[in-house]
């Protein structure tokens, strides 16, 4: 089954994006930073006016370092206590690498959820090492990419080049596309299998300062629909 995943930054988007036929919404703070982790207030306000699977972000500065480790396991904790059961996660070191330490840290402070290692994997020295050293990590079934740091339309053979070898050692778990992901891109993602797309200000019409909008999410779920028979 084929899913689109809406980001949103409160729960008025989040029902707006539901309203549109969004599968999965990613919830996160301070989009012009690249999303930051959302209040616990703002979290426990989305969980009650959704019921679709919502992943938080745990991240607290621009980049993929973290600034304070001890603080944001506190805070997955507290979203955990809270009824946070998926997360959106991942840190690098300053020169690039996998800093698995940090991430199993927060896991650790966010015991027995599902989540997302997201975009550091295209900010990474050295992507294939990351992926291979993220596998196995507990509740790990999505990696979210564009290929590439530019987005999607740069990094589109490279997602498609892991889709064909989805299974193998470094590729075990799944790629959801977004970050620059572009309506055109997904038959041809699908087409190799990927079945899952993520999108963010494509469903807005001012970018981040503007709400969520219904009839493009819409559109958006028709277009993944659309591929996913194609794809057969």
């Amino acid at each position: 089954m084929a899913i689109v995943e809406v980001v949103v930054t409160c729960a008025e988007e989040a029902l707006a994006a539901v309203a549109g036929g969004a599968d999965r919404l990613e919830l996160a703070a301070d989009m012009d930073a690249d999303g930051m982790t959302p209040s616990l207030a703002e979290f426990v306000r989305t969980r009650e006016a959704v019921s679709v699977p919502l992943r938080v972000m745990l991240r607290d500065k621009g980049g993929f370092q973290l600034a304070d480790l001890d603080e944001l396991r506190a805070t997955a904790s507290a979203l955990r206590a809270a009824g946070a059961e998926e997360f959106v996660l991942g840190f690098l070191t300053a020169d690039g690498r996998l800093d698995l330490p940090a991430v199993r840290a927060v896991l650790d402070a966010a015991a027995g959820c599902r989540w997302t290692f997201h975009r550091a994997v295209d900010h990474a020295a050295d992507r294939t090492a990351v992926r291979r050293a993220i596998e196995g990590l507990p509740g790990l079934d999505t990696v979210l990419s564009a290929g590439s740091v530019t987005g999607v339309a740069a990094g589109l053979e490279t997602l498609l080049a892991e889709a064909d070898r989805l299974g193998e050692p470094g590729c075990t778990i799944p790629i959801m596309a977004g970050g620059g992901l572009l309506t055109e891109h997904v038959p041809v993602l699908r087409a190799r299998g990927v079945d899952a797309f993520h999108v963010g200000t494509s469903v807005r019409y001012g970018g981040w300062d503007s709400p969520v909008d219904p009839a493009a999410v819409r559109r958006w779920c028709r277009v993944v629909e659309a591929a996913r028979k194609d794809a057969g």
